[in-house]
């Protein structure tokens, strides 16, 4: 398991290897990734952004962002936890994530960036 602590926001992230598919005419790797976002402060805070950095064996590179995660927009009192899984595609059998949040504090409304720490994606061995 990954984990980073940003302002008091943990981040925990767990990955699975879900197999190959097809698209067209070429084969991708599907990967799940498990987050964890807990807070850990005194202060109640809002998720309002995503941004992704996604690496590949290949040398390729993606950038994801956008509002909130899997269509939602979380916000996190002190202690709340908010678990969600998503997935990712790569051409080749080993890559990297990693990223940030961009969440506010509701009561300042200050906003600031929480480390997505990068972690791992890579398939299962094969056992001869």
């Amino acid at each position: 398991m990954f984990q980073q602590v940003t302002k008091g926001i943990k981040i925990s992230v767990k990955t699975s290897f879900r197999g190959s598919v097809y698209r067209g005419h070429r084969q991708y790797y599907a990967f799940s990734y498990y987050i964890s976002i807990e807070n850990k402060s005194k202060d109640t805070v809002k998720l309002l952004e995503r941004f992704w950095v996604i690496f590949d064996a290949l040398n390729n590179t993606e950038y994801v962002e956008g509002e909130g995660v899997v269509g939602e927009t979380p916000t996190l009192k002190p202690n709340d936890i908010y678990n969600y899984r998503s997935n990712c595609f790569l051409l080749s059998t080993i890559g990297a994530m990693g990223g940030n949040y961009k969440m506010i504090n509701i009561e300042t409304l200050e906003e600031f960036l929480v480390i997505i720490p990068t972690f791992q994606l890579t398939t299962t061995a094969i056992l001869n």
